[in-house]
């Protein structure tokens, strides 16, 4: 284990699986933007705040309590071996409390943190957000709990696994607005349909490493490449739909339609050919494709919202 505090802030800081986090803390900022009534305006730095670091804290947290629960299995495949724990640089223990740390402190960050609105469009002060805090803690026990027991057991992981990665929008509309709305449906089902041809991109390069684990992953389950590329063509057709229905519920105007319509092209055209040609250089190229795909419609999104 390394001694130096450098090494070990360094440790700490790769469980948490950063640029993973850091996308998620986006999409947090996009919701409550979009739950934000004011047009015209920004939300209140507090509210952003405490909403953007309990996600960013409790999306750590829930990758280091993954890496615990996974540290007999990282060892074995290439990609995992460097991780903190399998490389010795942590222990197991420290792992753990870190995890729960995190998670905790940003579940409560979000429930006391992000007031929600009231019926006159004002904010009280102490009010706890229980439906914002709620979702924030779903994401941590569902990731945890229920997705990474499934990978070794079942190829329907990945779509279980989408739905914590679906709610940061959610946990963010709903830290703006204090309960549930049908606007939280659209961006949820905008991002559950993006994480499956952007996760099955890697689990198609990496199929080899996740079979050493004896991770169920759907690559791994299908040689041919068949059901991997149809089910890609599936999802990234649903996202097409999913995109649009922003400016179908008026959440957005007519310029997100358009913005929408070019990302739209932009990621389905690799995604295709990802998929038709199976080849490892084509996946990557989707994945990276699907990186800067979110990000800009969520862009377009908060500058076109009605």
């Amino acid at each position: 284990m390394t001694g130096s505090p450098g090494g070990k802030l360094r440790a700490y800081w790769e469980l948490g699986k950063p640029r993973l986090s850091l996308l998620a803390v986006f999409a947090v900022v996009a919701g409550v933007y979009m739950g934000w009534p004011a047009k015209g305006t920004h939300p209140p730095a507090d509210l952003l705040l405490a909403t953007t670091i309990g996600t960013f804290l409790a999306a750590i947290g829930s990758a280091s309590l993954n890496m615990y629960r996974e540290r007999h299995l990282d060892p074995l495949m290439q990609r995992t071996q460097g991780r903190p724990l399998p490389s010795g640089r942590l222990t197991p223990r420290a792992v753990l409390v870190f995890g729960l740390v995190t998670a905790v402190l940003g579940v409560l960050s979000v429930l006391i943190g992000a007031s929600p609105l009231a019926a006159d469009g004002s904010r009280p002060v102490g009010a706890w957000n229980w439906v914002a805090g709620g979702l924030s803690a779903t994401i941590v026990l569902s990731y945890v709990l229920i997705y990474t027991p499934m990978k070794v057991r079942t190829p329907l992981n990945t779509l279980v696994g989408a739905i914590p990665g679906a709610l940061p929008p959610v946990v963010g509309h709903a830290a703006a607005v204090g309960e549930l709305a049908l606007p939280q449906a659209v961006l949820f089902a905008i991002l559950f349909c993006w994480q499956i041809p952007h996760f099955l991109a890697i689990a198609w390069r990496y199929r080899d490493d996740y079979a050493r684990a004896g991770m169920r992953m759907l690559p791994v389950l299908d040689p041919t490449g068949y059901r991997t590329a149809l089910t890609m063509l599936v999802y990234v057709a649903g996202l097409g739909i999913a995109s649009f229905l922003p400016f179908f519920t008026r959440m957005c105007d007519e310029r997100y339609a358009v913005a929408a319509f070019l990302l739209d092209v932009l990621f389905f055209v690799p995604t295709v050919f990802a998929a038709l040609t199976r080849r490892d250089r084509a996946m990557r190229m989707t994945f990276l494709t699907s990186i800067v795909y979110l990000p800009l419609l969520f862009v377009a999104m908060v500058l076109t919202r009605r």
